[in-house]
């Protein structure tokens, strides 16, 4: 079975294994707030910015409102993320630039949102998959990239540029935000970083990491 097959029967495979699998783990109740909580989950879990969003949505609502915000005050709010300082600084230029540059609107444009300040391609990914349903990329966050190479769908190991132009090649791109919503899921809850659970597996039988972790 050549890759690209291979690639197609996992996303097969997952969506019968995860028909519950969301399209993000961060809260959210707008674009804004999305693009503000996926800049703030680099390197740091879903779960704990799901726990400082609602103190920085309940005093800060709107991207004027947060655009005009002290960064220092910004920073006590979201000092249990770490790098606070850096990213009150990234969530507040990026909330005036949406005011300034796009009337207050979260652009449809991956050019237009990697302009933004701590908004790498992946972050922008994320936003226009999640919020707009558009793809123009593969979302590659810790799970996509551990789970892909697992899989030997891509062998440039934490390389998630690289590893992004390969599963972009493999499959069709209306498949881009299901792959990555399903390899996130799968991630998570069965292949886990340090004990991937091999044995009850659904995709052992085609994966070629099958059983090196037990």
């Amino acid at each position: 079975m050549d890759l690209s097959r291979t690639a197609e029967k996992i996303i097969e495979i997952l969506e019968m294994t995860y028909p519950d699998a969301p399209a993000t783990y961060l809260d959210h109740s707008n674009p804004f707030e999305m693009l503000i909580v996926t800049i703030l989950s680099a390197r740091v879990t879903d779960a704990g910015v799901n726990k400082v969003s609602p103190t920085l949505f309940g005093r800060y609502p709107t991207p004027e409102k947060l655009g005009h915000a002290n960064p220092i005050e910004v920073g006590k709010i979201i000092r249990p993320l770490g790098s606070y300082n850096k990213k009150a600084e990234y969530i507040t230029k990026t909330s005036r630039m949406l005011v300034e540059n796009f009337n207050g609107q979260v652009p449809t444009a991956m050019d237009d949102l990697i302009t933004f300040p701590g908004v790498s391609r992946k972050t922008a990914n994320v936003v226009l998959s999640v919020v707009f349903g558009l793809s123009e990329g593969v979302v590659v966050d810790t799970h996509v990239m551990r789970v892909t190479v697992r899989l030997g769908l891509s062998e440039h190991d934490k390389k998630p540029d690289k590893i992004e132009r390969d599963l972009m090649a493999l499959l069709p791109e209306e498949q881009w935000n299901d792959y990555a919503r399903l390899i996130g899921a799968h991630g998570r809850r069965t292949c886990k970083s340090r004990r991937p659970d091999c044995p009850g597996c659904t995709l052992n039988k085609i994966c070629p990491s099958a059983g090196l972790f037990s």
